[in-house]
Parts: C-alpha cells; structure tokens; sequence
C-alpha cells in the first residue's frame, strides 16, 4: 500500500502532465486558454488539486500556480532560454517567447481561481 506522500506525489506529477498536455495543445492551435475546452479542462485539474489540498503556496507537492509555473518552465528549459538571450543581447527564440506567454495565460487564471476559492466563504455564508 501507498503512504500518503506516495499517492500524492504521484497526483501532482498526473495534474501537472496533463496540464503541460492542454498548454501544448493551445499553442500548437494557437488556441486561447481562457475558452473552453481548454478553460473548463484546466478548471477540473485545479478543482481536483484543490481538492487534495495541493494548491497552496506551502504544499507539497506544490501545485499552485508559482508552484506549477517552476516545474513546467524547468521542463520547458525557459531561464536557459532567456539567460542566452540577455547574455546575446537578442530577442527571445519564438518557441520560448511563445511557451512564455502560455505559461503566463495558465498561471493568471490559476491564480485568480485560487483566490476565488479561498474567498468563496466570505461571500456564501449561511
């Protein structure tokens, strides 16, 4: 049997390919995140690493937004990219610049549903 740190480990690492799967997608479509599919599907990855208390800054494994936002700018390779191009003095490469922007739109709306679910309460009492 799994401990704990096993399972949920093992569901971050499942959120955050799925998640690299859809920001992937979008951009060979040169699709916006922020309509659906792409919304709604990111929007149940974040209910379900809410759900598993995975979401706030000091998680771990961490899923917030930051959080996310580290892991798939490390896979991506992007501060090599951007470290070449101020050490170069030349404009981003276009596949970074353009996974940049990605990255940026999905971490935005992270966010924002993260300090809506927090609040949620406040505004929905008995």
């Amino acid at each position: 049997m799994q401990d704990q740190a096993t399972v949920s480990s093992n569901l971050a690492t499942d959120i955050i390919n799925q998640i690299e799967t859809l920001l992937n997608d979008a951009e060979s479509k040169t699709l916006p995140l922020e309509l659906d599919p792409y919304r709604g599907q990111l929007f149940e990855l974040f209910v379900t690493a809410e759900a598993a208390d995975l979401v706030d800054d000091d998680s771990d494994p961490d899923l917030s937004a930051d959080g996310i936002g580290r892991t798939l700018s490390t896979r991506w390779d992007l501060a090599r990219a951007t470290q070449d191009s101020v050490d170069n003095q030349a404009n981003l490469p276009n596949e970074a610049l353009s996974k940049m922007r990605m990255l940026w739109s999905f971490m935005r709306m992270w966010m924002e549903w993260t300090y809506a679910w927090q609040r949620w309460h406040e505004f929905h009492r008995n």
